[in-house]
């Protein structure tokens, strides 16, 4: 593996200077793209979707918890498999408390196809307190392109989908799938994937996750 060159700290200091001004672009170009994530149209979830989760079957309303919005992660488990996907698992293991998301209003929930029965135990053995439900009684995953065909084959993709609740109507209003995963973990890489964005109430101040209002 080739290291890098070793230099003065002036010449240091000159190269990490020029590279700031690109990752400063990166990030101008990142919140103006956010923006326009923002002001994407959003559709209407007509299908009543059934999941299944540790207090038994739920509906897609149920998963928002009472919240605005809710932020779904497409986690790759097939009913057959033993176990959940080790990439999905990764990707879980870097979102963090969720007191920090649900302080901006907005839920997070894991959905896979595995039946519940499976799921329960792998969730154990990673120890995450997550919501987590199974779709396998309904065509959510095909329907948010989480389970897609090919070649006659049904195949797992990893993805994230964002939905807004205004009263009792459901709204999907972005997905993202594969790749498009990286580096959005984090709350504000997920947030920044939302309607509402990073600020929904107002307030950006992060706290301590047990300081909170609920």
């Amino acid at each position: 593996m080739s290291l890098p060159e070793i230099v003065s700290r002036e010449r240091w200091r000159a190269a990490r200077e020029e590279l700031l001004r690109k990752e400063e672009a990166v990030r101008r170009a990142r919140d103006v793209l956010s923006a326009e994530r923002r002001r994407l149209p959003r559709v209407e979830v007509d299908p009543e979707y059934v999941f299944e989760g540790g207090d038994g079957k739920a509906t897609l309303l149920d998963l928002f918890e009472g919240r605005a919005q809710l932020v779904v992660h497409h986690f790759m488990f097939a009913p057959e498999w033993e176990a959940g996907c080790p990439c999905c698992a990764a990707f879980l293991d870097q979102v963090g408390h969720l007191a920090h998301l649900r302080a901006r209003n907005t839920s997070f929930a894991a959905v896979s196809r595995a039946p519940f029965t499976r799921i329960l135990p792998f969730k154990a053995r990673m120890g995450w307190a997550v919501p987590w439900y199974s779709s396998c009684h309904s065509d959510f995953n095909h329907d948010f392109e989480a389970t897609v065909e090919r070649d006659g084959d049904l195949v797992e993709r990893p993805g994230v989908s964002c939905f807004l609740r205004e009263r009792d109507q459901v709204f999907h209003t972005y997905s993202v799938h594969d790749d498009g995963l990286d580096g959005l973990a984090a709350t504000p890489g997920l947030l920044d994937l939302t309607a509402l964005g990073r600020n929904p109430l107002g307030s950006d101040r992060l706290r301590y996750h047990d300081e909170y209002e609920d």
